[in-house]
């Protein structure tokens, strides 16, 4: 189990795009509810956060833990499951 006090962490540096979004993406599946992933990225992580927020809504908690120039780090916390797992949205009525 990883805690929040012993987060993943994913260096992004170096990655393009979409190489950075699976791999934060799997990372974050993988965690169970009340775990952490830390995110480093050399650019401000904006456009991951807008993806999370249109993917897992809800399902995460962000935490900015430094800001730049050279370096942004992010903790990413998962605060429910996948729909059908351990929760509902609702709008299925499941």
């Amino acid at each position: 189990m990883t805690s929040t006090l012993n987060p993943t962490l994913i260096d992004t540096r170096g990655m393009d795009a979409k190489q950075r979004r699976t791999q934060v993406f799997a990372a974050f599946d993988k965690l169970a509810v009340g775990e952490r992933l830390e995110v480093v990225s050399e650019q401000e992580p904006q456009t991951l956060r807008s993806q999370f927020e249109l993917e897992k809504a809800r399902l995460f908690g962000w935490d900015a833990l430094e800001s730049g120039p050279a370096v942004w780090r992010v903790g990413v916390t998962k605060l429910k499951g996948q729909h059908g797992e351990d929760h509902c949205c609702g709008a299925c009525a499941g």
